[in-house]
């Protein structure tokens, strides 16, 4: 059945069954590497055929040099025999050398290949899955691949050429005895495949049991400062315990179809040297077989027993890789549903200027989150969006990068639909200040640098100064070249916010989306994070998830969400003359921000 391969590890998979199509799959990722492992193939060719050679050396020496008692022959034969022993070793380093190679390169590509999917893949995706799955896939799953397509495939080859070249031979020597044991074949070939099933299904449960406890190693790693905060050492120790415990009890049945795989196969193997010495003792007692040739004939009958047990163990090996390279495919077969759209466009700039037409959303098709917005923001203009919990705010900061898509309606900058700019083109315009700043675990240089990677030294110093960090960066050890820990988690609060500012105003876009929260910050740094959010915010489109009224109070406008409408929408004063939803959040969330702003009027 003929296939066009699409990329490393993509084929085209019409009507071709699954298991073959796996094969297909991982077979396309060593074709750019053809050269070395024709290399290797030499190497292993040689190796198995120089192999071949002991065998009739020992039935030359017991049928020519101990029946004449030649011992310049002896000696001949010896050395022949060193020197065969040199080649072999040379095309055991050639094959060696270069699948190794070929099978590091391999683990490089398709781990390359699995992230660069990964980040085309939408926030949804990422919503849905846990990051240690993730992580597991990309780095145990991958290793288990590598050893199947170098090490596995290797062993296949060699014992498949040995195998071969030994039933070759020894149809040469007897073809009676040859055909005797090409009879007992199929018996252990039909046990092997038939224990590979299970093989492969419990390999599989042993990998997603892995996967499941690196799930749970990771979120405790996320949120240490949690588990210690509420003392919960002993209960993750408990969790991940019992979760190691689940894939111990996989591996255990995956050891046990092993443990019965193996002594099958060799009470096979061996039970067939049995019968070759049975008959090949009466070909000698007949006269039709010579000492030297039974003695040759039953070490390529071990050779045979050996090569054929090692194919059966790399079927089996194979089985288990199936189960990984399963879920390596998965990832890769994943396709993202947020895409750019056929001639979709680059942006060189924008105004800013952002309408909701008609929007509605939902997470699922039970409930939606959106429903029918309509908005129109001018350029420059500042949106504060305020509402109870739920009411849609954060859903709708993440529709305008296109971190989804509408289920219907529209959003248009600059009068063109989001839709038609590529989702890299759109974004660069766009900049984002989350409620919880997350910080790279390395330096606080690579963390503004993340905002403008080409920026210079002056550029990035700049923007520090004007996000108010720039004289605290300086106080640190070893100023923007200190590193702030996984997470940011050297920093406090007010310094991650001010440094996550810094980078924004780094990228300089022209829309900001601000989920304002300076309400867990001291007084300093509270002051210190408006004034550089107001440097932020100034010449640009900026829409704000308003936690405190200082923000309410300088936005153009105030939009109302509730239950995912827009219910109220105008200046403070407005709507507070409305006494309607605003009026009533403002009592509950802005009052108490009034009462101490107005004291410290009169102080």
């Amino acid at each position: 059945m003929m296939f066009r391969v699409r990329s490393p590890g993509r084929v085209d998979r019409r009507d071709i069954p699954a298991t073959r199509m796996q094969w297909r799959r991982l077979l396309a990722y060593l074709r750019n590497y053809r050269l070395r492992l024709l290399l290797a193939l030499i190497g292993l060719v040689f190796a198995s055929a120089l192999s071949l050679v002991f065998p009739a050396v020992i039935q030359r020496v017991i049928d020519s040099v101990f029946e004449e008692a030649d011992g310049a022959l002896l000696d001949a034969i010896t050395l022949a025999l060193l020197a065969v022993f040199v080649f072999r070793s040379l095309a055991s380093f050639l094959q060696n050398y270069h699948l190794n190679y070929v099978g590091e390169r391999i683990v490089v590509d398709m781990r390359c290949e699995l992230y660069a999917h990964l980040q085309t893949l939408s926030i949804r995706y990422y919503a849905d899955r846990r990051v240690g799955e993730l992580i597991s896939r990309i780095s145990s799953d991958v290793t288990v691949v590598r050893t199947v397509l170098t090490g596995s495939v290797s062993t296949f080859l060699q014992q498949s050429l040995t195998l071969l070249g030994s039933i070759v031979i020894m149809l040469y020597l007897n073809w009676r005895l040859t055909m005797f044991i090409i009879a007992l074949m199929p018996i252990i070939v039909g046990v092997a495949f038939a224990l590979g099933g299970a093989i492969r299904r419990t390999s599989t449960r042993v990998q997603d049991e892995i996967a499941g406890a690196t799930v749970v190693a990771e979120e405790v790693f996320q949120n240490i400062r949690e588990v210690k905060s509420f003392v919960r050492e002993g209960y993750e120790i408990g969790r991940y315990n019992q979760a190691i415990d689940i894939a111990f009890r996989a591996a255990v049945k995956l050891l046990t179809v092993r443990s019965i795989f193996g002594p099958i196969i060799g009470f096979f193997a061996f039970a067939g040297l049995a019968l070759i010495l049975w008959f090949g003792g009466h070909e000698v007692l007949d006269g039709r077989l010579s000492p030297g040739e039974l003695i040759s004939f039953l070490i390529y009958g071990m050779t045979v027993a050996a090569s054929s047990a090692g194919v059966i163990s790399v079927y089996s090996q194979f089985q288990e890789a199936l189960g990984a390279t399963k879920r390596v495919f998965e990832i890769l077969d994943t396709e993202p549903d947020v895409r750019d759209a056929p001639g979709a466009l680059r942006v060189a700039a924008v105004d800013g200027a952002i309408s909701l037409r008609n929007l509605s959303f939902g997470y699922d098709d039970e409930q939606d989150v959106l429903r029918q917005i309509d908005l129109e923001i001018a350029a420059g203009e500042i949106i504060a969006l305020v509402g109870p919990s739920g009411a849609g705010k954060t859903t709708l900061f993440n529709l305008i990068p296109r971190f989804y898509d509408p289920d219907s309606g529209g959003i248009l900058i600059d009068g063109r639909d989001i839709r038609d700019i590529r989702q890299s083109s759109l974004r660069q315009h766009i900049g984002i200040v989350p409620q919880e700043t997350l910080l790279f675990g390395g330096s606080v240089r690579e963390n503004i640098l993340y905002g403008k990677l080409d920026a210079d030294e002056a550029e990035m110093t700049a923007a520090a100064r004007s996000a108010n960090a720039h004289d605290f960066i300086m106080e640190l050890t070893k100023g923007y070249d200190t590193v702030v820990g996984e997470r940011g988690i050297k920093l406090s609060g007010g310094q991650r916010q001010r440094v996550a500012i810094a980078r924004a105003l780094l990228k300089n876009p022209s829309i900001l989306l601000l989920d304002e929260a300076t309400s867990s910050l001291d007084n300093e740094s509270e002051l210190l994070v408006q004034e550089a959010l107001g440097r932020l915010m100034r010449n640009r489109t900026t829409i704000i998830i308003a936690h405190r009224l200082s923000t309410v109070r300088i936005a153009d406008r105030i939009v109302v969400l509730d239950k995912g409408r827009i219910v109220e929408l105008g200046r403070h004063d407005e709507l507070m003359a409305r006494r309607g939803l605003y009026a009533k959040l403002y009592e509950m969330q802005f009052r108490a921000d009034d009462l101490v702003l107005a004291s410290q009027h009169d102080l």
